[in-house]
Formats: structure tokens, C-alpha cells, sequence
């Protein structure tokens, strides 16, 4: 089958699960499909990577977006524009033509679109399209917006209100939309009042990769945070953490160590290190193994946003036991107490964490349960083949 698909980001390097989940899934469908792949690039170094990705795509090409999201240029379009400044900070005309170039030249059976904010570049078609919605994203920023100063809220409800216009417009225009979980399913049904043209199609792992690198016994009680930060969930997550959890972990844990690991860190986010010795900001890993192997448990307090978290995926199966919030979990089908331990207090979380990082056979019980789930449930074999399975329905239409 001939595919077409359109991403915001160069699947490659790994840094945020989108990447994650792209890369994986182009990797395991290779061989069953002809994939172009059109993708959007913030600088020309990106360019460099284009190379790893055509061992599984016939055709890559990248679009140059603005470098930085909050230009002049951009606030200013977004001001005259129906369109939200996540359409505009993600548009790239040149991808118009080139989309309707590539589709009068090829026969193409599908088109996948990765994030509604994609969709503005597809022209009207009479091929299938299917688009895939990581996360709900108008709900990401609704609880950010409930953070930030009174006097800003107007101007951000404003934009709130083009990105779930928009969202929900993409999800009715698309022939089928694929959404990370049953609760975010249930959710979008309620919004637009539809069910059929929507399935479930998880973030996975690569169960075998995690089992290359065996855990490492810790000095002293590690405590690992993972995320991104260009989402703000993550930025949420980390400040609830260093602030409201951390210290009750501290005041019966005198020796322990939080990490705090993932791309793209804030100057906020260092200042933790710089105030508390115990706080090791690392940033950006080469191996997220690595994290992982040398830390008792990961912490995942996350209270916004939707879709299936990778942290909680590769935790699991890397055989790190996890401390988390239910929302941190939500669609993940996980047993508290088998799987995972969640709580959504902070004296809660803490108290799980301390538990935990006291009892290693607790710890070795839950890092095998997590492993097995993830493999029966989770691994990429299973989640490509369940999308693979919908291309050839919707692409033999």
C-alpha cells in the first residue's frame, strides 16, 4: 500500500514520544507498506538524519518552519487568522504545493496525518485520510491556562478557543481518527458525537531493546523524572514533584537522589539544581537505558493532558517500578499495586515513594510485573500491527 505521511517533527533523533512513536511504527511497517514521508524541520541541521529514516520510507522530504514559536511574524498571523498559534507556528505553505504535486505525479491509498494542526496542509482529495491525535490538545492548554496570571487568561482562552474549534473540526473531516486510549475515545465520542470512525491504536515499547541493559544497583535511593519539556504537562509535572513531593521523600530519606531527565529543559527547571544538592538536572540522554538502569523508581505526577504515557511504558519495561498519579496512567489498563502505585496527593505520592525505595523485594516484584504486561499489551509488534490493520481497511476503500 502507498502511504503518504505528514508529521511536525523529523521521526528521528528520539527525543519526545511523538518521535518515538513515529520512528517505530514506520520501522515495523516497512516491509508492508511504501511510505513518503513529509515532515516538518526547524533548522537545516535536521537534515542530517533524513538518512536513518529512508531505510524505511521510499521518499523523505522536510519543510522549514520558523525556528522559534513566539516571532513577531507568527503573534501577528495568529491575530488576523481563525486559525489557532499552534496552526500557524506548525504551517509551512510549501508543503501545500508539494502535498498536491506528489498526489497528481503518484497514486497514493492513504494519507496519514500526524496532529490535527497537520491537516491544514492536505488540498481537498478524494483519498482516504487518517489522522492521529497523540494527545488532546486544547485540554493540555485549557490547565495550563488555569496556572498562568489572571490578566493573561483572556488572550490565551481566546487561542484555547481556535485550537478546540479546530481539533474537533479535523476530527469529523478526517475518514478515520486514531486516538492513544479508551478514555481519550470516550472523550472525543461525547465532543463530536461520533464512535465508528474512531480507534484505538496505543504508544508502545520496544520490550527487547530495554532487555539489552540490566538494571544497576544505586549508591544511594534514586528517585528519576522523565518528560520532555516542550510539553507543558511535563514542565507541570517536574515543579509538582521538586516542590510538594520531594521534600516529604527528603525528610525520611535523607540521602536520596531525584534525576530529572529529558529534553530540552527550562531555566526553571535548572534552578531546582542549583537550589537543592540532592536535585540532578541531566537534561537530554544519548540512551534513556541508561536513566532508567540507574534509578530505583520513576516518579510520573502528571495531572493534564491526555494519550498513553511513554515514561510509564518504558519504565515498566525497563523494570523500573512507578509512582504516579491516575492521570499519569489513564488508558494503560494497569492494576494499582500490581502494575504500578498511584496516588494524586503529594503526601500520598511520597509516602508510596518511600515505601518502595525501603523494600527491595516490593521493588523486584512490581519491575516483573511491569515487564510482562508491557510485552503482552505494549510491545511496537502489536501496536504496528493493529494500525497496519486499519490501513488495509481504510485504504482498500
Amino acid at each position: 500500500m502507498k502511504i503518504l505521511m505528514l508529521t511536525p517533527y523529523l521521526p528521528y533523533p528520539l527525543l519526545s514520544g511523538g518521535q518515538i512513536r513515529t520512528y517505530n511504527l514506520l520501522k515495523k511497517l516497512a516491509n508492508k507498506h511504501e511510505v513518503t514521508l513529509f515532515s516538518l524541520i526547524k533548522s537545516e541541521d535536521e537534515k542530517k538524519y533524513i538518512p536513518e529514516l529512508k531505510k524505511y520510507c521510499s521518499k523523505v522530504a522536510v519543510f522549514k518552519r520558523s525556528e522559534k514559536p513566539f516571532t513577531f511574524k507568527n503573534i501577528l498571523k495568529t491575530a488576523f487568522s481563525s486559525y489557532p498559534f499552534l496552526v500557524i507556528r506548525n504551517h509551512a505553505p510549501q508543503i501545500i504545493k508539494a502535498v498536491e504535486e506528489e498526489l497528481q505525479s503518484n497514486q497514493y491509498d492513504l494519507i496519514h496525518a500526524e496532529t490535527f494542526y497537520m491537516m491544514p496542509h492536505i488540498p481537498e482529495i478524494n483519498i482516504p485520510t487518517i489522522l492521529v491525535e497523540q494527545t488532546i490538545e486544547y485540554l493540555g492548554y485549557e490547565s495550563y491556562a488555569k496556572k498562568t496570571p489572571f490578566f493573561l487568561r483572556p488572550i490565551l482562552n481566546i487561542d484555547i478557543d481556535k485550537i478546540r474549534r479546530w481539533e474537533q473540526f479535523y476530527w469529523k473531516a478526517c475518514d478515520t481518527l486514531i486516538v492513544m486510549s479508551e478514555e481519550d475515545k470516550k472523550y472525543i465520542v461525547n465532543e463530536i458525537g461520533e464512535s465508528k470512525k474512531i480507534e484505538v491504536v496505543a504508544n508502545g515499547v520496544d520490550t527487547q531493546w530495554f532487555d539489552e541493559v540490566k538494571k544497576k544497583v544505586t549508591p544511594v535511593p534514586t528517585v528519576l523524572s522523565v518528560g520532555t519539556f516542550k510539553w507543558l504537562p511535563n514542565v507541570e509535572a517536574v515543579k509538582y514533584l521538586v516542590t510538594r513531593v520531594w521534600p516529604l521523600i527528603k525528610k525520611q530519606l535523607p540521602t536520596a537522589q531525584l534525576k530529572i531527565v529529558g529534553n530540552a529543559p527550562t531555566e526553571d527547571v535548572y534552578a531546582y539544581e542549583k537550589a537543592d544538592s540532592s536535585i540532578k538536572v541531566i537534561g537530554r540522554i544519548p540512551d534513556i537505558r541508561d536513566a532508567f538502569a540507574t534509578s530505583d523508581i520513576l516518579m510520573a505526577p502528571v495531572f493534564s493532558g491526555k494519550g498513553t504515557r511513554y515514561k510509564v511504558l518504558e519504565a515498566m519495561a525497563s523494570g523500573t517500578p512507578i509512582v504516579a498519579t491516575t492521570t499519569a496512567v489513564e488508558g494503560l489498563a494497569v492494576v494499582n499495586g500490581e502494575h504500578v502505585m498511584t496516588s494524586d496527593t503529594p503526601e500520598g505520592m511520597a509516602q508510596l515513594a518511600v515505601e518502595l525505595l525501603n523494600n527491595q523485594e516490593e521493588r523486584k516484584n512490581m519491575a516483573k510485573n511491569g515487564k510482562k504486561f508491557v510485552k503482552e499489551n505494549y510491545d511496537w509488534s502489536l501496536i504496528s500491527h493493529k494500525l497496519d490493520m486499519i490501513y488495509q481497511r481504510i485504504g482498500s476503500k
